[in-house]
This record gives C-alpha cells, sequence and structure tokens, in this order.
C-alpha cells in the first residue's frame, strides 16, 4: 500500500491524515510537499494524524524530523495523534518522543493547540 494523504481543516488546525507506508520515496516527498504547502498558505497550526499509517521506516522517521524542524523554524506547531503502537515504540527507541507532542487521539490534540504556548 502505497502512502495516501488527506488534508482537512478542524478548528484552525490543518490536519493530515497519513495512511499507509511512510518510507522514502514519493509518498515521502508528497508529505513534505504538502507541508511546505501549508506554510507557505500561513497554516502554521499542523497535526499529523497517523492511525492510518501502516508502516514506517528510518527515511519516514527522517521525514517527520524535517517536518517539525521546517514547521518550528517558520514559527509553527507541528502535533502528532493516534500514533500505532509500532510507531510509538519507534519515537521512544530513537528518544524521539520527546521531541514530538503526542496525543492519544484528534480531539485532544485539536484542544491543545487552544491551549496558549508557553
Amino acid at each position: 500500500m502505497s502512502l495516501n494523504l488527506t488534508v482537512r481543516e478542524s478548528s484552525g488546525v490543518s490536519v493530515i491524515e497519513i495512511a499507509g507506508r511512510l518510507t522514502l520515496g514519493e509518498g515521502g516527498t508528497r508529505l513534505k510537499d504538502e507541508i511546505r504547502r501549508l506554510i507557505v498558505e500561513g497554516k502554521k497550526r499542523i497535526l499529523l494524524n497517523l492511525a492510518g499509517l501502516t508502516y514506517m521506516d528510518s527515511a519516514g522517521l527522517g521525514l517527520l524530523v524535517g517536518a517539525y524542524a521546517t514547521v518550528s523554524r517558520d514559527g509553527g506547531h507541528i502535533k502528532m495523534s493516534n500514533v500505532t503502537s509500532r510507531v510509538k515504540d519507534l519515537l521512544l527507541i530513537t528518544k524521539l518522543y520527546t521531541v514530538f507532542e503526542v496525543h492519544e487521539d484528534e480531539p485532544a490534540a485539536l484542544a491543545s493547540f487552544a491551549v496558549p504556548v508557553g
């Protein structure tokens, strides 16, 4: 299964639903391009809903780190929701779980954007 992206707005947050495999190649490039497009449009509150993510390799992890850096550099915030146990384990092993703001589900993640950042 290739990577499928669905982008929608919810409560002023750009939600990117990621389904399939996040690996080096076309899918990863599409995710990177989509995040850049949102930033150019001035949308700096981005939620990655990973409920449909079935597989991610080290290149996919690198894409998420790059997305985090891009959004943060431009003064935005990127968060994750519905992280599968496999992806959570990968984030824990690489110590990136403390870098990303991860929420159990989409409603909790959306609510966190309403809380002023420090």
